[in-house]
């Protein structure tokens, strides 16, 4: 039986080898501050690029300085940083892999400690942070009051985003995803929970959407031919907050800006109680899918046959990957080998294939 999970998938005018594909995983690592992407980057990111995804994406990238959600995150903002993407992405194109790019804006929950400091919270100034800033002066739970954006602000956000996009073509990403999940600006924009603005960013469903808008038909302005995908939170879990009707109305007007696909999360903008397990934000991908708009799901999705399963019974155009990936950067090959999917291994792991089947083009008795 043929796997539907290692199935080719057309994103915009590229075509994707299978449905199986590496989420964006923050690592907080640029020592140096400067929003450059180092060596643990290329590493980190390479491993992925070679275990068989149909596509990688990376964390969180700033479009600003002031758009990082720690000091220690990766920034497109910059020529330095740009051309050091620029190998990253070499790599991943020297052994096969699509790789694409995730640009951010923390808003609000910016300028804090990475997860494993001493400290939590909001960095202060005298230690390398900044002022936040965000819709509404509201602040996320234990961090600092953010700064309400301006018109002039909001302009501005808009702009970065599409300069990060040229940098991104540039650099020679695949793939653009926009960042409006897990409580960050976008995302503090679309939420009744974090926008009480009065002006045209606030109140209703439209006008709480107009920034993202504005961001998707300003990026694809910026890389016209690049696909363009859009992460959502599905749902605020909260009775007040973002909720997935919301989110289906939102991506629609979302792919008529010119997005392609969206890859649906939830949660991240304000505590909440969240029926953590197994598949369990598959069904807000679902609600997408259903509606007619191209849709991929994530979250706890950590065996074969499970992934498998979500796009065979059309909950989901495509599954994204995290945890089960840290685990193992090649979980896509065990995945294929798992599912009885014909896909190509690195020549140098091929000894690896648990089906045993010849590979030409090994060094002699590497079989």
């Amino acid at each position: 039986m043929t796997s539907a999970l290692f199935t080719p998938i057309d994103l915009g005018e590229l075509r994707l080898a299978n449905r199986l594909w590496i989420a964006p995983m923050c690592q907080y690592s640029v020592e140096d501050e400067d929003g450059v992407p180092t060596d643990w980057h290329l590493v980190h990111l390479g491993s992925l690029a070679r275990g068989g995804a149909g596509l990688v994406l990376t964390e969180a990238t700033a479009v600003s300085p002031e758009g990082r959600i720690s000091p220690q995150d990766t920034g497109i903002w910059n020529e330095a940083q740009q051309q050091a993407w620029g190998r990253i992405v070499d790599f991943a194109h020297g052994v096969g892999a699509v790789i694409g790019v995730q640009l951010a804006h923390a808003g609000r929950k910016a300028s804090t400690w990475r997860p494993w400091a001493e400290h939590q919270g909001t960095v202060p100034a005298a230690e390398g942070g900044w002022t936040p800033v965000a819709p509404s002066a509201l602040a996320f739970p234990g961090y600092d009051v953010p700064v309400a954006l301006d018109a002039a602000g909001i302009r501005h956000v808009v702009d970065d985003f599409a300069a990060a996009a040229r940098r991104a073509v540039d650099a020679g990403f695949d793939v653009i995803e926009v960042h409006a999940a897990h409580g960050y600006l976008l995302h503090q924009f679309l939420s009744p929970l974090s926008n009480e603005r009065t002006d045209s960013y606030g109140g209703s469903l439209e006008n709480r959407a107009r920034l993202l808008l504005e961001v998707v038909r300003a990026v694809r302005a910026a890389a016209p031919r690049t696909p363009l995908i859009v992460r959502f939170s599905g749902t605020d879990w909260r009775d007040d907050g973002w909720t997935i009707e919301e989110t289906v109305q939102a991506a629609a007007w979302a792919k008529e800006a010119g997005a392609d696909l969206f890859d649906v999360s939830s949660g991240g903008n304000a505590p909440a109680s969240i029926p953590v397990g197994p598949g369990y934000q598959v069904h807000l991908a679902e609600a997408l899918h259903a509606a007619g708009l191209p849709a991929a799901a994530v979250g706890l999705i950590t065996d074969p046959e499970q992934a498998e399963a979500i796009v065979a019974e059309g909950r989901a155009d495509a599954v994204l990957v995290a945890r089960a990936a840290l685990r193992d950067p090649h979980f896509p090959l065990a995945a294929a080998d798992a599912l009885d999917a014909d896909v190509p291994w690195p020549v140098q792991y091929a000894r690896a294939r648990l089906d045993r089947k010849p590979i030409s083009g090994l060094p002699r008795g590497a079989r």
